[in-house]
């Protein structure tokens, strides 16, 4: 058979149901292989969000989500969604296209070093030489995508290797188990836990995979004891559970920055050193930190745990879950007492009918239209504080936020994809309006897919984030306006239905009736970023730890 027809059954084999891209004249070999498989070819519109659908495609399956885009000025449109993959843990596969590599008839034409620009930011990149070689590279490159930690690869498959011909077949799946922490560790953290006085429990990013979510609940439950969480760890344990004390969507200054300074110990489940820091280690050495990851620490001046539990979390859990015994010494009261003065303050202005809508009042009224398993996918701005604070995720993998590479352009993209692999769920991406701008385009996928989902666009006719840090830091306001279109118009014009909020009360109103009616809506809701000033650098900076 061709090399590319090689090619597509070593996915098929793999269990790939879709490939997110844009073609190029080199890839058309494998183009016809994939007109004749079983796997579903996505048209995108931009590299860039063809890759965000693949990273997310990974991150809700566990299975490497398949971008594919030409030579030259499409690999290199793959960039930031390889590197969103791999700083966020997400398992996907970049294949691109190249020149023939026996004979070239065009010179350097459109070719750059894309193995070299892509090695950064992935684990694993190659370039096919030969077509007996085929099934060898793919096999390997899912083995490293889909392996702790996960990641990005990337193949490039040039003209003349996919149109040889080859007598090579897929090679068989192999299932490695992962290894589990040595007894002595396990011995040494229980030790740890049942001589504090007051633990604390971090869920990180690194808990938010299979198995791990209903271990940690158990072992939760059977302590008692209670736990906050990072942005990406949101949602592993049901956060209306009564011993959740909130997230740490800052690194100091929140309410749950007194609880973690008030801990003697941090059992820290899952952090992984590539996301925003939730807390700064104490470096006289009063509180001490388990690590307990698939990994080892990264250390860094403010990430030095004292005890490293090393290898598959879940059974870590309980193996730990098995030997502790509940100490008479704990105490949790002053947690507990944190956890009411926090959710106190989220409640404030949740239901005001100002206008333009104040976050509080927006992620309230995202919390109340959807169910427990719903998923929201978050672009990358103000608003997704907001949602880290406020928000509470009930279920995995229900808020798909990233706060690792915390790029713009990914909400809408990300959404695709969860529709694509949870149709009968509602989806809502959440945008600003400058990160729905740099992937918008693909409201024309979601549509002549027929997807189901809602884009709420969070417009303040400016990057606001930015706004905040540029006021905060004692800067005048410059450079980070725009104007921005007719929102419902422009839905209109790609064949969505366009919706604009005049009211508060229309927010709610206008999410139950898109999700009601089915296909793709965006709602434009001003947003009255004022209260960025008043929580963040007002409330919270003379916030007391005294209860």
């Amino acid at each position: 058979m061709k090399a590319s027809d090689l090619f597509v059954k070593a996915l098929e084999n793999e269990g790939v149901e879709y490939i997110f891209g844009l073609p190029g004249e080199e890839n058309l070999d494998l183009l016809e292989s994939l007109r004749k498989s079983k796997i579903k070819f996505i048209v995108a519109r931009h590299e860039q969000a063809a890759g965000f659908m693949a990273a997310t495609y990974g991150r809700l399956t566990g299975k490497a989500g398949v971008a594919l885009s030409t030579l030259g000025p499409g690999a290199t449109n793959f960039v930031t969604a390889a590197a969103y993959a791999q700083l966020g843990g997400m398992p996907a596969l970049f294949i691109t296209g190249q020149k023939p590599i026996k004979k070239s008839k065009q010179g350097h034409f459109q070719i750059v070093a894309t193995s070299d620009i892509l090695r950064p930011v992935t684990k694993y990149t190659k370039v096919i030489i030969s077509a007996d070689a085929v099934a060898a590279r793919v096999r390997e490159a899912f083995r490293l995508a889909q392996g702790e930690r996960p990641g990005a690869v990337h193949l490039e498959l040039p003209e003349d290797i996919a149109s040889d011909e080859t007598e090579a077949k897929p090679f068989n799946i192999s299932k490695g188990r992962r290894p589990v922490a040595e007894e002595k560790a396990i011995t040494k953290a229980v030790g740890m836990i049942e001589a504090a006085k007051s633990p604390l429990i971090l869920v990180g990013a690194g808990a938010n995979r299979n198995l791990i979510s209903k271990m940690l609940s158990q072992f939760i439950d059977e302590s008692g004891i209670p736990f906050f969480n990072t942005q990406m760890g949101k949602g592993v344990v049901n956060e209306n559970h009564p011993l959740y004390i909130g997230t740490a969507a800052l690194s100091a200054d929140d309410f749950v920055h007194c609880a973690i300074a008030a801990a003697d110990l941090i059992i820290n489940v899952g952090h992984d050193v590539i996301e925003k820091p939730p807390f700064f280690m104490d470096k006289t050495g009063r509180q001490k930190v388990i690590h307990i990851n698939y990994l080892s620490a990264a250390v860094d001046e403010i990430y030095f745990p004292q005890l490293e539990v090393t290898g598959d979390i879940a059974n870590a859990l309980w193996q730990i879950k098995q030997r502790l015994k509940k100490q008479t010494r704990w105490n949790f009261k002053y947690f507990l007492g944190l956890k009411d003065k926090l959710d106190a303050h989220l409640r404030e202005k949740a239901d005001s009918d100002s206008f333009p809508v104040y976050p509080q009042r927006l992620v309230r009224d995202v919390r109340e239209i959807l169910s427990a398993d719903d998923i929201v996918t978050l672009d990358n701005g103000m608003y997704k504080l907001w949602f880290a604070r406020n928000y509470r995720a009930e279920a995995p993998n229900t808020l798909l936020l990233d706060n690792a590479l915390a790029t713009m352009g990914a909400g809408l993209p990300s959404a695709i994809a969860a529709g694509l692999v949870y149709p009968r769920k509602k989806i809502l991406a959440v945008a600003g309006d400058g990160g729905f701008m740099m992937n918008s385009q693909e409201l024309e996928t979601a549509v002549r897919e027929k997807i189901d989902l809602v884009v709420l666009i969070v417009n303040d006719g400016g990057y606001g984030m930015i706004k905040w840090k540029q006021a905060g830091m004692g800067f005048r306001s410059f450079g980070l306006n725009y104007k921005n279109p007719d929102f419902v118009k422009y839905a209109e014009s790609y064949g969505a239905k366009g919706h604009r909020v005049a009211r508060a009360r229309d927010l709610q109103k206008y999410l139950g009736q898109s999700f009601a009616a089915g296909g793709v809506h965006l709602i434009d809701v001003p947003i009255d970023y004022a209260e960025n000033k008043k929580v963040f650098d007002e409330e919270l900076k003379k916030l007391t730890c005294d209860l």
